[in-house]
């Protein structure tokens, strides 16, 4: 081959190769092969003489690439993961939370995939492992500590009966003899989790500013739990959530109103089938319907507002949270916040059939509604934590 058909044939080859690049899929591979091979040469004398010649050709491969595309978020193959914190029983969350699920898909054409983590800190550690896909339902001190780790988002606050706040209370057994908060240094406390907000962390605020210092900690798994402990004699007090009851002629006012002002009916608490505790009737009759985390626990023990008594209540604290990766798409999680406010106000969450538990349950979450809130508003929590000198681990290693 002539030099000038070699040059010509090679800057073929490139030509090829060019092309080929083009293709997202197939891609043509040129490389330079050099061989040796025999020609024959005839000299000016009759003699033949075999002379070794360098030959060089151009070979053309095809090498087949796979593209491989990641599922949409949302999609079946890619669904967003929701986390519940296990606040209350972990069954009632998983039926509840598939319901809500289901309630969002149709709202938003998302799928949804529902787990319940088996502490807070677990929860926060898979939230900040899977920052682009993940959503929880978290309480303030959670979101707090998950927003400082890994950058966690805000995106609703529960709205429960019109407050954006709750608070913590400590119940005793009406027996037990204890009259004031003093009585409880060294006594045996249970909790529904060391990481809780309303369940450990300001109640240990208000102690430790008070100088008290109480004896064994029981983690109970949940207020409901908790409040069995104390109901069955096997801790000398507990904590839980305190939502205030509903009156029947006005708001219940924070730091006025007696927390069990509907003692005053001199009637017993009773639960429905769906779950709600009354008291002579409910509001619309001119009862009361308690809310604090006792009613939890009402179908194991139905006279545990009999055999109990809240001793005081904590100040106030902002209502837990949905959040949201600090990689999650903000178009999306926009969307489900939408759809998660129109679902905590429908008659679908706060009216289910019987039997059938939802987000808005006494017995789940309690939710009456859902509204965005920023960051700055869980500011108060950061102080308290600030005051009481924690860190992250102080709090989640307990």
């Amino acid at each position: 081959m002539s030099l000038k058909n070699m040059k010509w044939f090679l800057l073929a080859g490139l030509a090829v190769l060019a092309l080929a690049a083009c293709q997202p899929q197939t891609v043509e591979v040129t490389r330079v092969v050099t061989e040796t091979v025999t020609e024959t040469v005839v000299e000016e004398v009759p003699v033949e003489v075999e002379v070794p010649v360098e030959v060089t050709r151009v070979v053309t491969e095809t090498v087949v690439e796979e593209a491989m595309e990641e599922a949409a978020l949302g999609s079946e193959d890619r669904p967003i993961q929701v986390l519940f914190v296990p606040s209350v029983d972990a069954d009632v969350i998983v039926s509840g939370g598939e319901i809500l699920a289901d309630a969002l898909n149709g709202a938003t054409g998302f799928f949804y995939e529902v787990s319940v983590p088996t502490s807070y800190a677990a929860t926060i550690e898979a939230i900040c492992a899977s920052p682009d896909d993940t959503m929880a339902f978290i309480p303030a001190l959670g979101y707090v500590l998950a927003n400082e780790r890994c950058g966690v988002q805000v995106g609703n606050a529960a709205v429960r009966f019109g407050l954006p706040w709750y608070a913590a209370q400590i119940v005793v057994r009406a027996d037990s003899g204890i009259e004031s908060l003093e009585d409880l240094n060294g006594l045996s406390w249970a909790v529904p989790s060391v990481t809780s907000t309303s369940g450990f962390l300001f109640p240990s605020a208000m102690f430790s500013d008070m100088g008290l210092e109480p004896g064994e900690i029981v983690e109970a798994g949940g207020h409901t739990g908790a409040m069995l402990a104390v109901y069955n004699g096997d801790v000398d007090f507990a904590t839980g959530f305190f939502s205030p009851p509903l009156l029947p002629d006005r708001p219940w006012e924070y730091g006025i109103d007696d927390p069990e002002i509907w003692r005053d009916a001199d009637a017993p608490a009773e639960r429905t089938e769906a779950g709600r505790v009354f008291v002579a009737g409910g509001p619309d009759e001119g009862g009361y319907r308690i809310l604090d985390s006792r009613a939890g626990a009402a179908e194991t023990a139905p006279d545990i507002f009999e055999a109990t008594t809240i001793l005081a209540l904590t100040d106030q604290i902002p209502n837990d949270t949905v959040s949201f990766g600090s990689e999650f798409p903000l178009g999306q999680a926009q969307e489900i916040i939408s759809a998660l406010e129109a679902y905590a106000s429908s008659d679908e969450c706060q009216e289910p059939a019987e039997g059938v538990v939802t987000l808005c349950s006494d017995e789940f979450y309690n939710w009456t509604g859902a509204a965005p809130v920023s960051d700055s508003f869980f500011d108060p929590v950061r102080f308290l934590i600030e005051a009481l000198g924690y860190t992250e681990e102080d709090i989640l290693n307990q």
